[in-house]
């Protein structure tokens, strides 16, 4: 029996099946305002009509500053709403939830004038990596500032509600400012935030509940470990997903790395090689977890379900590649899909 085509429940989250669409900038604001556009409608509203269960819409900053790039999305101002209200409703009409990735580039913000961070410890990237062929130093945010960006996210959760989603995700991977204060590696605050590393991502994730439905999952992405030399391994992962999760985490995204340039630990290159990491995690806290990380065979994301490696897979560029990934792959497991019936004739 297939697992990837089975529903599954969080709180009031139901989804029609286990596969997720990983959150991937597009890069493709067109006026710097962070409101998406109808790239971004028909990007996401055809991986719905392609028979994705979850839907997690890009890294979306809470500041104008703490985007990637001018060219991401934002949900800083109560204007961005109803631009996300007409995405939203459109996707649920193909029942595929909907939930939005929340978040600070911090001191990997390419475009700020002045990138901010825990702490002045610059990123060292490949020049390829970036737009303008580096970044500029971050400046360590104040006590104050710290606590305003607590409230930014917490605002932003209020507007995604209000818009429609049906869950969110904090993104606290991939070197971005919720990464950046838990790192003993790129976090040396001397104040609260320094002396308790987890400090900053509770506050954030008590924020961010205390305006959410009671029902509604609150979802987290973490680097189960760095690459750096001298970085953390999943030990230390798993100590702060232990406090994340007190605080409200009801799913842990499991990925690696994206703190700067790998040292002498390299990620690896075979499909699936962060499932462990997602195991590890669901056997430590005992919480659902997603897996990410090269699952487009439809066999290799099955075996991860099957397997109780993890309840929800993520795919990334496979779905990059096919916005019908989610059927096809469906079709490949069980031999059965229902795809909508205006391609019913091309995919049966």
């Amino acid at each position: 029996m297939a697992t990837i085509s089975t529903p599954y429940k969080i709180k009031n989250l139901e989804l029609m099946n286990r596969i997720v669409m990983a959150p991937m900038c597009q890069y493709s604001v067109e006026k710097e305002d962070g409101i998406p556009n109808d790239w971004h409608f028909v990007h996401y509203v055809s991986r719905a009509i392609g028979g994705t269960g979850l839907i997690i819409m890009e890294m979306t900053s809470v500041t104008p500053e703490g985007r990637i790039t001018n060219g991401d999305l934002g949900l800083w101002s109560d204007d961005h709403v109803p631009h996300y209200q007409r995405l939203v409703n459109e996707i649920k009409k193909y029942d595929t939830k909907v939930g939005i990735q929340i978040a600070h580039a911090g001191r990997k913000a390419e475009d700020a004038d002045q990138p901010v961070g825990a702490s002045d410890i610059p990123v060292e990237v490949l020049p390829e990596e970036t737009k303008n062929g580096e970044l500029k130093p971050p400046r360590a945010l104040t006590n104050q500032e710290v606590k305003e960006t607590v409230q930014q996210f917490k605002q932003s959760a209020e507007r995604a509600i209000k818009a429609g989603f049906d869950t969110i995700e904090l993104h606290g991977a991939h070197g971005y400012l919720l990464h950046q204060f838990m790192s003993p590696s790129i976090n040396n605050r001397t104040d609260e935030y320094g002396e308790d590393v987890a400090l900053f991502g509770e506050e954030v994730i008590k924020a961010v509940k205390s305006v959410m439905p009671a029902d509604m999952p609150l979802i987290m992405r973490i680097s189960a470990i760095e690459y750096i030399d001298g970085g953390y391994d999943i030990e230390h992962a798993i100590k702060m997903a232990k406090r994340f999760k007190n605080a409200g985490v009801d799913v842990f995204h499991v990925s690696s790395g994206g703190e700067g340039l790998p040292g002498k630990r390299k990620p690896a290159n075979h499909p699936a090689y962060q499932v462990p990491f997602a195991r590890a995690f669901k056997e430590a806290l005992q919480t659902p977890v997603i897996a990410v990380g090269k699952l487009s065979d439809p066999q290799v994301a099955e075996a991860t379900l099957a397997n109780g490696d993890a309840d929800l897979v993520a795919i990334a560029r496979g779905m990059l590649n096919d916005p019908y990934w989610g059927l096809h792959a469906i079709k490949a497991i069980s031999k059965k899909v229902t795809p909508p019936v205006q391609y019913s004739r091309g995919i049966r």
